[in-house]
């Protein structure tokens, strides 16, 4: 991708010697004139300005740089992208961070839902997953004692909230949460604990008609690149020992990853053609073709699970699947994630998000707050543990969907 244009740096508009690539015009009133020879009128900003350092009455809060990078953060607010944001030096440098070992969380993948904080998958064997959050629950407030946190999420960024409901292990975050078709609202408290999860599985479930190859694919790591290739490998085996009938590929709460490892699973199961098409704002495409090289699952039959939590890279293979009729999909509407952020960092240690492009599927549709719909709607029913038994070890609780994709691919 192309880097984001030098013109953003307009953004620290009460700085003026931070306009590096801007000319200041001679009009005192406050227009500068930026890089296209276009006039911006700043004069009410200095006027607001000048009435606070008169007026307002803690004015050992008024720092100039904290002013200017809440003034760029607003600007960038106004376009109503959320996923377009400006993070001050602090934010950006915990962006930024490998938070391996170093911070907790609670396994929470954040989006939004009509600009409300939204969880966008809770992720396997995480805090979230065990305290019952679910893909499109809204967050509506932060509670954080300890850190002396409370904070409601409106109007908040992505980074904002990501910042506040990580923490250290061991150490509880309460969330007020809405879900859709529960009266009032909830509140969850979760421990934080250190969040490793892994890139897929597989796990083999019997059948009438043979082995099902269960894939359960959580996210687009990079790591993906190496692991798939294995996965593969195992149902190639199975499928030439015989006792295989096909499989059933999870993408449940899988919030995206890398587009390019979403590529590199479709090239397995197509043999040819685009897989998804990049749209960038000054109107040309780029498209990712399938791997001809791989293909070694074209004839297997199979069945793709999706659900709320199914989003970016998920929800584009997915469609993909569908759209040259290689798959049907089982379980409920996916997030509708398909825009593109690319981040740029800026000498200061700020930087800046921006939604550079849209996905588009093969068909040409694009699913941002749209999703991709499934062939076979089902409702996911949470299994019931009755009060005072213990579940066993190694034990599986029962999954509606998954029963009915294996009896979906069986029918085929």
């Amino acid at each position: 991708m192309q880097k984001v244009r030098n013109f953003f740096i307009v953004l620290a508009l009460m700085s003026v010697t931070a306009l590096v690539s801007y000319k200041v015009g001679e009009n005192k009133a406050g227009m500068i004139i930026d890089s296209s020879g276009k006039g911006v009128d700043l004069s009410m900003m200095w006027t607001v300005k000048d009435k606070l350092a008169k007026t307002f009455l803690e004015k050992n809060k008024m720092v100039d740089k904290t002013m200017v990078y809440g003034a760029i953060s607003g600007m960038v607010a106004s376009l109503g992208d959320p996923y377009t944001m400006y993070l001050p030096p602090d934010q950006n440098k915990s962006a930024n961070e490998d938070l391996a070992g170093q911070f907790g969380g609670v396994g929470i993948s954040l989006g939004f839902k009509d600009k409300n904080l939204a969880v966008m998958s809770p992720l396997p064997k995480t805090p979230a997953e065990k305290a019952g959050l679910l893909a499109g629950d809204l967050i509506l407030k932060i509670t954080d004692k300890a850190n002396k946190v409370d904070k409601e999420t409106t109007g908040i960024s992505l980074e904002e909230a990501v910042n506040l409901i990580r923490g250290k292990v061991g150490t509880e975050v309460t969330l007020k949460m809405y879900r859709e078709g529960k009266t009032g609202t909830f509140d969850v408290t979760m421990v934080r604990d250190n969040i490793e999860v892994p890139s897929i599985e597989l796990e083999w479930k019997p059948s009438a008609k043979g082995k099902v190859a269960w894939i359960k694919l959580y996210k687009f790591s990079d790591v993906l690149f190496k692991e798939w290739p294995n996965i593969v490998n195992q149902i190639v085996d199975q499928r030439t020992k015989g006792d295989y009938a096909g499989i059933v590929l999870d993408l449940r709460n899988n919030p995206g990853g890398f587009l390019q490892a979403s590529v590199a699973v479709a090239s397995d199961f197509l043999k040819e053609g685009v897989v998804v098409s990049q749209e960038s704002s000054d109107g040309t495409k780029e498209s990712y073709s399938v791997d001809k090289s791989q293909g070694r699952l074209v004839n297997d039959k199979m069945v793709v699970l999706v659900n709320g939590g199914s989003a970016s890279a998920s929800e584009i293979l997915a469609g993909a699947l569908h759209d040259y009729k290689r798959a049907l999909l089982v379980g409920e509407k996916t997030f509708g994630k398909g825009t593109v952020q690319q981040p740029e960092d800026f000498p200061d240690g700020s930087g800046l998000h921006v939604t550079v492009a849209r996905w588009l599927l093969p068909s040409g549709k694009n699913i941002h707050k749209i999703g991709v719909d499934p062939d076979v709607v089902v409702v996911y029913v949470p299994p019931v543990v009755p009060t005072g038994t213990q579940q066993s070890k190694g034990a599986t609780l029962s999954d509606n969907q998954l029963d009915k994709a294996i009896e979906t691919l069986l029918k085929q």
